[in-house]
């Protein structure tokens, strides 16, 4: 197992930031993409940034310019800072790793519990 341990949501005005943080542990030879995704009630999960493990990134388009991922390959981390909040950005925020357990084994894709993030107006 991979658990992934989310940090860094809370209550923010609208305009403002945060940075949210995780960080995966336990069994693991190489991790490939990292990512944050998000989830509003009644919506369906969406992935909200990816960074491969050569630092390529992408983003949905209404977070580009915004909103900036990033990760210490290291210290298995992913990080994704939040400029200029929206209350349309209130989810919860899932981090998730395709993990590499293995020498011989294939990726699989493991979830965070999941951070609250709300935008006041």
């Amino acid at each position: 197992q991979v658990p992934l341990v989310e940090s860094g949501g809370g209550l923010v005005q609208a305009g403002g930031s945060l940075r949210l943080s995780c960080a995966a542990s336990g069994s693991i030879y190489m991790i490939n993409f990292m990512g944050w995704s998000r989830q509003s009630p009644g919506k369906r999960r969406d992935m909200v940034a990816t960074i491969a493990s050569n630092g390529l990134t992408n983003y949905t388009d209404s977070v580009k310019g915004r909103f900036t991922i990033s990760r210490d390959s290291a210290k298995n981390t992913v990080d994704l800072q939040m400029l200029s909040l929206d209350p349309d950005d209130t989810a919860v925020y899932y981090c998730t790793a395709d993990v590499r357990t293995t020498i011989w084994g294939g990726y699989r894709t493991y979830w965070g519990q999941g951070t609250q993030v709300t935008v006041s107006s």
